[in-house]
């Protein structure tokens, strides 16, 4: 999860269990526009096989974003929208059925249109075999044959509306969608695996995931110097103890500042 950081560094951050490895969230973003509700992406889900759940260390056996929609009054069928940065499995694998030895995975969210960019499409088609295995073999075919699947490739898209700016990297993998929410006083921007929480607001860390680190780091750079200027806040998909948090810059390093634990309710579209 840190590229080149030596461990002597991160385990400061983020503290590892005997097997080296370290607490991460798979955390999504709801956005209620009234009329219409916005998911921004799924999380893990439960569709890995209990080797692959023990392996990568899934820790609860219950889908959390149905349970978290439930504690909502809602259901998957709710979800008018699903905004996908990526097609790897622990952002999007959420979109599936929970694993049953000998049935096949089947989609949820029967009501929503699915959105992706044009390139990480492309991408689940022809994985590289260094990315391989972070996709979902079923996943795309039953987006495509949903017949909901929405293709996004530009800053602006009717489907998403004018709350909606789109930015697109390609340091992690090649098209990651980053939708910036922009509300009253407030702007959001989802940054899935280009920042995954607080420690990577640093520059030069990156993940040993990333397909083209020096890349990634200058699309980071870039993005935060205009939150900076602009006062947005970055929403972390991967950081277990914050969900979002203002960026700032002193003696030319970026820092998060005034974290949230919990985002719920802080952003109003008004």
């Amino acid at each position: 999860m840190f590229g080149n950081a030596p461990r002597a560094v991160w385990q400061k951050w983020c503290a590892p269990d005997q097997r080296g490895r370290i607490s991460l969230a798979c955390r999504a973003m709801l956005v209620d526009e009234g009329n219409r509700k916005v998911l921004f992406e799924t999380g893990i889900g439960t569709f890995f096989e209990p080797a692959l759940r023990e392996r990568f260390g899934v820790t609860q056996p219950e889908h959390v974003l149905l349970d978290s929609l439930a504690a909502l009054g809602l259901s998957d069928r709710d979800i008018d929208v699903v905004v996908l940065s990526h097609l790897h499995f622990d952002h999007a694998g959420g979109l599936l059925s929970s694993y049953c030895e000998g049935k096949p995975l089947t989609l949820l969210f029967p009501n929503a249109t699915y959105v992706a960019s044009a390139q990480a499409v492309a991408r689940a088609r022809q994985p590289h075999a260094r990315d391989k295995a972070s996709f979902i073999p079923e996943l795309l075919p039953l987006l495509e044959a949903s017949g909901r699947l929405h293709i996004v490739d530009s800053a602006r898209d009717a489907l998403l509306g004018e709350h909606v700016h789109c930015d697109f990297s390609d340091g992690h993998t090649p098209g990651m969608l980053h939708a910036t929410v922009r509300g009253a006083g407030a702007s959001v921007f989802f940054a899935a695996d280009l920042i995954p929480g607080v420690p990577w607001v640093h520059t030069p860390i990156t993940m040993g995931y990333d397909r083209f680190p020096e890349r990634l780091i200058d699309e980071k750079a870039a993005l935060l110097e205009r939150f900076v200027r602009e006062g947005t806040h970055v929403f972390f998909t991967h950081d277990f103890e914050v969900a979002c948090a203002r960026v700032l810059k002193e003696n030319g390093r970026f820092r998060a500042d005034a974290p949230h634990k919990d985002a719920d309710g802080w952003l109003s579209l008004d």
